[in-house]
């Protein structure tokens, strides 16, 4: 998320640009959701939070939000990535990002998929149904 919307160009800026466009379903959980204003808040200077508030408010608008109904804590040496993973397990869906060394165990022994942004990218640009 973060490299999405503060680097321009790469993959990740892609994958937000086509949450934006709507062209695929992203699920967010409410932890995860207030993990990403949490950060965001937190790594970006004030006038850069206060220009990405309303984009990140937007695409949690169209994100579909997922029920948490089991935690796999801990699974991620990062407890903030602890909230990815319950997200994606929950909502059956794929993790995206560069940091796949911190989802390795939860991959390893919860069957997570995860995938790189220049992965999930190609996947997109292959037209298979993810």
């Amino acid at each position: 998320m973060l490299e999405g919307l503060t680097k321009q160009g790469g993959a990740s800026g892609l994958i937000v640009d086509a949450w934006l466009a709507e062209i695929m379903v992203v699920c967010v959980s409410n932890a995860l959701a207030y993990e990403y204003e949490d950060v965001l808040s937190r790594k970006l200077s004030n006038v850069r939070w206060t220009e990405l508030q309303p984009v990140l408010g937007h695409l949690l608008g169209v994100a579909q939000y997922t029920n948490i109904y089991f935690s796999w804590r801990p699974a991620s040496p990062d407890p903030g990535n602890d909230f990815v993973i319950d997200c994606a397990m929950n909502a059956g869906s794929i993790v995206v990002t560069s940091n796949v060394r911190d989802f390795r165990n939860a991959k390893d022994s919860l069957g997570l998929q995860v995938l790189t942004p220049v992965e999930f990218v190609k996947l997109l640009a292959s037209g298979e149904t993810i």
